[in-house]
């Protein structure tokens, strides 16, 4: 909302921003990480830092979910930051590995197990493709990526997923 003031966006409007994407930046973090309340935690400083934020979106840059996303992004490295006590490399922005006594984000539990098998982009790529419902190409505007490298990295992903889910299904005999 490039120029505009905070009394042109109305309290309606952020309630409504919230409502509309809740689900897609709770997704993202669901995806990332294998700890309900630090997604439900990380969610909540999203629309906390999109609320001291509004006045300075543009809409010509960004629609509201990859502006979202991107803070969500921002929050996450910082999380992981903070949790590993150590630098974390965007370009290398891995979930945190589940620990046996995390709740369940609602995610199935093979799904969780294959999503632990991927790299940190590949993990990143499936978080805000079907975490966050993100096309292709907003992917690669977040991330810097070509949509056709998002493309592949989907495709691979996807298939070691698959594979992972099928050897946890023989060994598990369904």
């Amino acid at each position: 909302m490039s120029g505009a003031s905070s009394s042109s966006v109305g309290i309606v409007d952020l309630a409504g921003v919230y409502d509309d994407h809740v689900a897609r930046v709770y997704g993202f973090f669901a995806y990332a990480l294998s700890s309900r309340a630090d997604a439900e935690d990380l969610t909540q400083q999203t629309f906390e830092r999109a609320i001291r934020g509004w006045e300075r979106y543009d809409r010509t840059r960004a629609s509201i979910s990859t502006w979202l996303l991107a803070i969500a992004r921002n929050l996450l490295i910082d999380h992981l930051r903070a949790v590993r006590g150590d630098d974390v490399d965007e370009a290398r922005l891995a979930a945190i590995p589940a620990a046996p006594d995390r709740h369940s984000l609602g995610v199935d539990p093979d799904l969780e197990r294959a999503l632990a098998q991927l790299g940190a982009r590949e993990r990143e790529v499936i978080a805000l493709r079907f975490g966050a419902d993100l096309t292709s190409g907003e992917i690669a505007d977040l991330t810097g990526l070509t949509a056709g490298n998002v493309q592949q990295i989907l495709s691979r992903s996807l298939r070691r997923m698959r594979a992972s889910m099928d050897r946890i299904a023989v060994s598990a005999g369904r």
